[in-house]
């Protein structure tokens, strides 16, 4: 009968047993050895019945098809833009997924998304070569003004956003700052300065205690340490009013959409009836 050598989020390096036994089944980041099951890499084991998987503790980015990431413009060309995507690997956003406006042949595409400009977009294909496509049509998908950008490891994330977004929640809520995570480990911090910094703190420990247990109470202790809880009372309401206020905005733009698309719709049909 199989049997689990490691505990969850356990610290493993390459080689270590995870597991022995032909009943138990390795996963990503482990390989079989005879009747063992051992790590392929270093990282923290994580136990789902008898599987048996790796997660990570460093490398660079892969990106994923329906990942969300932030990156940045560092070419524009005739069918588009080039981005870096913070991975060994470029992306392309092609005019028809940077916008739902309408671009003339010819435009000047600077005047749109510029060399520099970050922007948050949504991978929608890789192909086995890895060439990367991306789009920007969807909720939450912009061009990022002001703010602040830092950059962790990108196995670290998951962890720092939370089960269901509630870390980063938690920490949007007590200094009222917009934060948006890309899959790609870039996050974009805006608030004010003050804040911001506390934010990027908050982030950071996550960051460097993410592989332990009960970090979701250390993050809170360490704003309630920084932030007093009369502001933090303020910051969290100013954040849920800014909130419901973005999402009235995109339910606003959605309408007008609409309206528009039925607009055109109804002037084509004219058209032709006239024909």
């Amino acid at each position: 009968m199989g049997e689990i050598k490691v505990k969850e989020k356990d610290i493993v390096v390459p080689g270590d047993i995870l597991a022995t036994g032909m009943d138990c089944l390795p996963s990503y980041g482990t390989y079989r050895l005879g009747d063992d099951i051992r790590a392929a890499r270093l990282g923290l084991a994580k136990v789902e019945g008898k599987v048996v998987k790796i997660t990570s503790l460093s490398g660079r980015y892969i990106p994923k098809r329906g990942d969300t990431i932030i990156a940045k413009i560092y070419d524009v060309i005739m069918s588009g833009w080039l981005l870096d995507t913070n991975s060994a690997y470029h992306a392309m956003l092609g005019m028809k997924e940077a916008t739902s406006r309408f671009i003339q042949k010819g435009a000047d595409l600077t005047r749109i998304y510029a060399l520099g400009d970050y922007v948050v977009c949504k991978i929608t294909n890789v192909t086995s070569q890895k060439l990367v496509d991306v789009s920007m049509r969807g909720p939450g998908l912009r061009k990022l003004e002001g703010g602040r950008m830092i950059e962790v490891n990108t196995h670290k994330v998951p962890r720092i956003i939370g089960k269901d977004g509630s870390m980063v929640t938690m920490i949007k809520n007590a200094t009222n700052c917009r934060i948006t995570v890309g899959q790609n480990g870039l996050i974009w911090v805006s608030g004010e300065p003050d804040m911001e910094n506390i934010a990027i703190q908050a982030i950071q420990k996550a960051e460097a205690e993410a592989h332990t247990g009960g970090l979701t109470d250390r993050i809170k202790g360490f704003l309630d340490k920084n932030i007093p809880k009369e502001a933090q009372e303020k910051n969290k309401a100013k954040a849920q009013q800014e909130s419901s206020n973005e999402e009235e905005s995109r339910t606003f733009d959605r309408d007008n959409k609409f309206d528009r698309d039925n607009r055109f719709d109804r002037n084509n049909r004219f058209d032709r009836d006239k024909k």
